[in-house]
């Protein structure tokens, strides 16, 4: 039996930072109601690895570039049509979905490390509308990643590819007709 050859698709840094912010994430939760300066440390590593992050956004191989994975709305909705009728391609990167919840999830660990950086200031120290903005933000972060989660499970299934896999690898079945490189 031939074995196929994957191709390599996601590079050491996307998935190092991928597994230290799903680390961190965790991490955060997990500190959340404790007392001690472990959370506030946790989410500023959470802040370095966006900040590295949106780094290799612009300057990463092919497929660790924004420009490659985030696609104008149009796309996307047509995209997510195609989704719901059972016919959506294959993209060898990240599809047009996945590409603005990377977005939307680095969006948001951002505003949770500012807004959990305010609370230690001067100027809201005591306030309780910045803790409740970043408890609103915690949670939002906690529900973009189950639909995360359920995306990935999703089109795992849809294209009989392990994408879990592929995010600790590094590597994809090479692109046939019909996907989207």
């Amino acid at each position: 039996m031939l074995k196929k050859i994957k191709q390599q698709v996601w590079d050491l840094p996307v998935r190092l930072l991928h597994w230290l912010l799903v680390a961190t994430i965790a991490a955060a939760w997990i500190t959340s109601h404790r007392t001690g300066s472990a959370h506030e440390y946790i989410g500023y590593g959470a802040g370095a690895i966006v900040l590295l992050r949106l780094l290799w956004g612009f300057t990463g191989n092919r497929y660790a570039r924004f420009r490659q994975f985030v696609r104008p709305a149009p796309q996307t909705l047509q995209y997510l049509r195609e989704v719901m009728r059972g016919n959506a391609a294959r993209y060898l990167g990240h599809n047009p979905l996945g590409g603005w919840m990377v977005i939307a999830l680095l969006v948001c660990v951002g505003l949770l490390v500012i807004t959990g950086w305010l609370t230690t200031t001067d100027m809201f120290w005591g306030y309780a509308w910045p803790v409740l903005i970043h408890i609103t933000i915690a949670w939002t972060l906690i529900g973009l990643i189950a639909l995360h989660i359920c995306g990935v499970a999703f089109t795992s299934w849809q294209h009989r590819e392990n994408l879990i896999a592929a995010m600790l690898t590094g590597k994809k079945a090479p692109p046939c007709e019909g996907d989207i490189q």
